[in-house]
């Protein structure tokens, strides 16, 4: 999985995947869980994720560009394949295994492994932060790529007090790349990881 991962990244040619790659490997990413609480909480689990994004992702591409060609432009290969992949990147290095309690089927407490988040160290919060994390790595992203990363989440994660987050997520979602990143991280957590 590790291996075909990078494989699809350094396919894209970019400028600063290398140092992306590194810090993946040495940040923890291909080790951590996609969640604490809900999908894929496991070992390797965001990796996990992340390919199965990057193969909805391309299905859902695929099919657009079939039913609309003029979109095609709209949905380089190589964009999906640095959205799906990177965005998460932000859970990098931010999950701990972590020993807790609950009650199995007949009401007895019982220790069981998970994790635990610790956001302290740059709490820029979750699509904006992987941005910012791959920017800062020297990843040569597009406007369309950096839009998709942020707003990956959809409106899940909007603070609707904000008028100019509404309208901003408005406009994302005018660009093909953020609505197939949008569906397919959904499709995946919601679907296939459950």
């Amino acid at each position: 999985m590790k291996q075909q991962f990078i494989s699809l990244l350094k396919a894209t040619g970019r400028r600063g995947m290398d140092t992306v790659i590194d810090y993946l490997d040495k940040g923890g990413f291909f080790e951590a869980p996609a969640s604490i609480n809900r999908h894929l909480c496991r070992d390797g689990g965001l990796a996990e994720h992340s390919l199965n994004v990057y193969r909805m992702a391309m299905m859902l591409r695929e099919q657009t560009v079939a039913m609309r060609p003029e979109v095609a432009d709209s949905l380089k290969e190589d964009s999906v394949v640095i959205a799906a992949l990177l965005h998460d990147v932000c859970k990098s290095n931010i999950y701990k295994k972590a020993l807790k309690w609950r009650k199995d089927a007949q009401n007895r407490w019982e220790q069981y492994d998970t994790y635990e988040a610790d956001y302290s160290r740059f709490p820029a919060g979750h699509g904006e932060k992987s941005v910012i994390m791959l920017l800062r790595l020297g990843l040569d992203l597009s406007n369309d790529e950096i839009l998709a990363i942020r707003w990956h989440m959809g409106a899940w994660n909007l603070p609707f007090q904000s008028y100019e987050d509404k309208c901003n997520i408005s406009e994302a979602n005018e660009h093909p790349l953020t609505v197939i990143l949008q569906s397919a991280d959904l499709l995946a957590s919601h679907i296939l990881e459950r």
